[in-house]
């Protein structure tokens, strides 16, 4: 049996899960660098029966199944991967194979973000590395909105947070009632009334057919200049090129983000260059908790299937 781990850019797969229990004459194959490349991509893959997916940095639609005949089995790590095409894999007859995770890491970041944004923690950083001292004033965080859009699981982590910093949380989604607010200690309010009032505006929706730029230039515009974006979700929430509008015109405060239409980000993608934003490589699942889950429960699905009874199968 021949097993590729893909986009273990950490280089830490080997060390989190004790892959010496796979059954004997297997190999295993770890690729640390991402494959944009469609037929680099093929080519690489072609001896494997076996792929394991971190999250969806490698997109599996059916024309990349469709060329891969040795492929018997798909996991990727998590419990779901919209980036996978399960209908191509269920006609080719490939299980696919999810993980368990730990905690809201997500939100932890979602956090950092905000605190990093409001109290100049980049900035200061280099300014003091250059020698200077106190280029800018902070902002505080009592007092302020902080509006949600998704109130799930991690938007219920970032609620209870918020109001411990003693900000006032309100939040909308296309579902959310009045009660599942309360539980949480927040609002629900309107779309158009989280824009324009919210201090920070944070995402913690899924991305889905209905969801999909559910953000663009009318809720960004409606936001306060003086006002903060948080996105730990996922891009395509978003409508790109109205955030940027309103990022480069200096419409809003500025941007906390760590997920991004093409991931890696390219070098020269223009938030790169924009002085009001905090970047990150989409680490929000990134913990050595959540790894170690992961690439655990990605060795137990092997070993698993091999033995003919597959678990936690998302086809």
């Amino acid at each position: 049996m021949n097993i590729a781990i893909l986009d273990d850019y950490q280089r830490v797969s080997r060390s989190l899960a004790p892959w010496e229990r796979l059954p004997e004459g297997s190999t295993l194959h770890v690729f640390d660098r991402h494959l944009a490349d469609r037929e680099e991509l093929v080519a690489a893959l072609q001896p494997f029966d076996v792929v394991v997916l971190m999250r969806e940095r490698t997109p599996f639609p059916a024309a990349l199944i469709e060329r891969l005949p040795k492929l018997r089995l798909l996991v990727t790590t998590g419990g779901r991967n919209a980036a996978i095409d399960l209908e191509a894999c269920r006609a080719r007859g490939i299980p696919v194979c999810g993980t368990g995770n730990v905690g809201a890491p997500t939100a932890e970041l979602a956090w950092g973000l905000i605190l990093s944004l409001l109290k100049r923690i980049p900035v200061e950083d280099r300014a003091l590395r250059a020698g200077t001292w106190q280029t800018g004033i902070t902002e505080g965080l009592a007092g302020k909105r902080l509006g949600l859009l998704g109130l799930g699981k991690l938007g219920g982590q970032m609620a209870r947070v918020g109001a411990a910093f003693g900000m006032e949380v309100v939040a909308w989604s296309q579902n959310l009632t009045d009660a599942r607010a309360a539980e949480v200690g927040a609002r629900r309010v309107e779309k158009q009334e989280l824009f324009s009032m919210s201090d920070v505006v944070s995402l913690h929706l899924v991305l889905g057919e209905r969801t999909r730029s559910i953000v663009g230039a009318v809720e960004l515009n409606a936001m306060k200049r003086t006002a903060w974006f948080i996105n730990t979700a996922r891009a395509g929430l978003v409508d790109e090129v109205a955030l940027l509008a309103v990022l480069s015109g200096q419409r809003i405060a500025g941007a906390g983000l760590d997920v991004f239409s093409v991931e890696p980000l390219p070098a020269n993608h223009p938030l790169l260059s924009l002085p009001n934003v905090v970047l990150t490589p989409h680490l929000g699942y990134v913990t050595r908790e959540n790894y170690a889950v992961f690439y655990r429960d990605a060795l137990e699905d092997i070993l698993a299937w091999h033995s003919g009874a597959p678990v936690r199968l998302l086809t």
